[in-house]
Order: C-alpha cells, then sequence, then structure tokens
C-alpha cells in the first residue's frame, strides 16, 4: 500500500527536507505541497490525499482551521500535526480539530517518517516529546467531575472515559473493571457515539476538557 501524503508547511527548507527524506520510503508519496492554511484545503479537495502532514503556524489560515476545514470536507484523510509548539493546549486543540498524529520539527527523522506510517494506516501517534507531555499530563491527580458532566453517560460508561482519558487500553480497563475485553470495548464505544466522538483521541480530549481524568 503506497501512502500518498501532502505536505503543508511555509518553511521551504522543511518541505525539502521532508521530501528528500521520503525518497527513500517506496511506501510514500508526496502528491503535493502547500505553503499556507487556504492552499492546504484547496490541494486537500483536488489531491485527496491519505496523509497530511500539516504545520500549526502558518500564515492566514493557521493548520488547526485548515484541520478543521480539510475534515469537514473528507473525513478520509488523516492528519498528521507537526511544529515547534508542545504545550497542552496546542496538543488538545490539535486533537480536538481531529487530528490522528502530532510530531516536533525537532523530532528524529525517522520518527517522523514512522508516524506518517502509522497515521496512513489508520492508526494514531504522538511523537516522544508529546507523549511524555500527555504522560505527565494524566498522572496528575485531578478533582472529580459531577455526573452532570456527561449526562448522557451511565455511571460505567463515565468510569470507562475516564480510563481511556487516562491512557488506558481496552485489555487494560477491563482488568482494571474486571470486565471482559469485548464488554469494555462495548462501553468505550456507546461511550463515543453519545459524545459523537469520532475516535479514541477526541473521547480523551473529551475526558480531559470534562476534567474526568483523575
Amino acid at each position: 500500500m503506497t501512502i500518498s501524503l501532502l505536505i503543508a508547511d511555509d518553511h521551504p527548507h522543511f518541505r525539502d527536507g521532508l521530501r528528500a527524506l521520503l525518497l527513500s520510503a517506496p511506501d510514500v508519496e508526496v502528491v503535493g505541497e502547500a505553503r499556507d492554511g487556504e492552499e492546504a484545503i484547496t490541494l486537500a479537495a483536488r489531491l485527496q490525499p491519505d496523509v497530511i502532514l500539516m504545520d500549526l503556524n502558518m500564515p492566514g489560515t493557521g493548520g488547526i482551521e485548515a484541520t478543521r476545514r480539510v475534515l469537514a470536507a473528507n473525513p478520509r484523510i488523516r492528519v498528521l500535526v507537526v511544529t515547534m509548539f508542545e504545550d497542552d493546549a496546542t496538543v488538545f486543540t490539535a486533537m480536538r480539530a481531529g487530528a490522528r498524529g502530532y510530531v516536533l520539527k525537532d523530532d528524529d527523522k525517522d520518527d517522523v517518517l514512522g508516524a506518517i506510517r502509522t497515521v496512513g494506516r489508520g492508526g494514531a501517534v504522538f511523537g516522544p516529546s508529546v507523549a511524555a507531555r500527555l504522560t505527565d499530563f494524566f498522572a496528575t491527580d485531578r478533582p472529580a467531575v459531577p455526573r452532570e458532566a456527561f449526562p448522557a453517560l451511565t455511571d460505567r460508561e463515565r468510569e470507562v472515559t475516564a480510563l481511556v482519558g487516562a491512557g488506558l487500553s481496552n485489555e487494560e480497563i477491563a482488568r482494571r473493571l474486571v470486565v471482559s475485553p469485548a464488554t469494555a470495548k462495548t462501553h468505550v464505544s456507546r461511550a463515543m457515539v453519545k459524545l459523537g466522538a469520532r475516535d479514541r483521541a477526541q473521547l480523551v480530549v473529551f475526558a480531559y476538557e470534562a476534567g474526568l481524568v483523575r
């Protein structure tokens, strides 16, 4: 399977370096390059790439707004955010917009290539620096949130949502709650449907925004 990639970044040196890196990757094909958010939106509609490597800080329409508009038009496209910023607010804003991955410009090039492949094949991935920040965030004790935060959820679905937000897999949730993995998966799926989460990453965002992570 060849992954078609659109690069959206206003720095020509970064685009040149990435293009050179991808010449050694036969499974990734660069189909276009955008210099700002508006061009990324236009090229995404015309080229229909599998993945967009999206810079956040671009002139005019930024990467987060471009991500929202691209995915509103075609949810099949997967966005991998690449940026110099790594603060918690930026991480979760990008996830909220629908990004499936987040890496930093100074991450190892092999990590960036691996992230493109993972996102292109339907996964979600975060670079080493960002993963460490997410781990630190979720390791911090936070006050319990009142039931009104997610009134549509049952108590068990709310509990499962908190565990997803804390980074647990379905198997780990099953062990924690002493239920089968299939039951844990069902609770996660029902919570996603009720909250309108498009994927597991967005469910993490909802748990974070509601203060549900313990």
